[in-house]
């Protein structure tokens, strides 16, 4: 004999579930709402406007991007400035100077002593490329002129290692003279100094100054080139 079981109602979900439900259905319900408001205002826009509609939106895409505005000017003088202190001319000899000291008894001398010094200098010019500024550089296109400043003695020595007392002489009553050789490689120095300023050093780092930074210029990629120099301070060649 079989049983018919009675059929029973399925069991009601439990209370934590049905709030779960409730909540994603809710959710769901209204990215569908936002989606179909979305739609609903493109389709408008499309009715107002026209096929311009997606054109208007590639040029918010396609906006132009404001061009950056670089100091041609600024970029040259770094690019110089980058050589720094250039030495162009370069003045080397060999002086003979003296120095001399006297012991005196009243109006008489009684005592002398008397160096020779054989010395070896090198004076050196250049023009200082640190001291340009974006005022002195005018750019148009592929044309540049540049002012650079006025070139300068850099720098002026001895070589003890090539200089030497040739003589010395005393007498009986000589003075001790301990200064003398310091005083005859400061007369050397001058010596040597003025030879240069003779054979214009100065001038000469000018034109090669010219030279250099107009190849340099040209190297940039400028077709047209001017460098002007400034006349030297001819007060550079005084020794104090």
């Amino acid at each position: 004999m079989s049983y018919l079981e009675p059929l029973l109602p399925p069991a009601a979900p439990p209370p934590e579930r049905r709030g779960c439900v409730s909540a994603i259905t809710s959710v769901l319900l209204l990215l569908l709402g936002g989606a179909i408001l979305f739609i609903a205002l493109v389709g408008f826009g499309i009715y107002q406007v026209g096929e311009g509609f997606f054109g208007r939106v590639e040029q918010l895409f396609r906006a132009p991007q404001p061009t950056p505005v670089v100091d041609t000017r600024s970029v040259v003088v770094q690019q110089i400035r980058g050589v720094s202190e250039l030495t162009t001319a370069i003045f080397a000899m060999q002086a003979v100077a003296d120095a001399s000291k006297d012991r005196t008894l009243g109006p008489f001398t009684v005592g002398k002593t008397r160096l020779l010094y054989v010395a070896y200098g090198e004076v050196r010019a250049g023009v200082d490329l640190s001291q340009i500024k974006p005022e002195d550089v005018t750019v148009a296109t592929d044309t540049i002129v540049i002012t650079l400043p006025p070139p300068r003695l850099i720098d002026k020595k001895l070589d003890v290692d090539k200089s030497y007392v040739y003589d010395l002489q005393e007498s009986l009553f000589a003075p001790p003279s301990p200064e003398l050789q310091s005083r005859a490689e400061q007369n050397a120095l001058r010596q040597i100094v003025a030879a240069a300023c003779e054979d214009d050093i100065l001038g000469i780092a000018n034109q090669k100054a010219e030279l250099a930074v107009g190849s340099l210029l040209h190297a940039a990629g400028y077709r047209n080139v001017t460098v002007l120099t400034q006349p030297p301070n001819r007060a550079d060649c005084a020794m104090q």
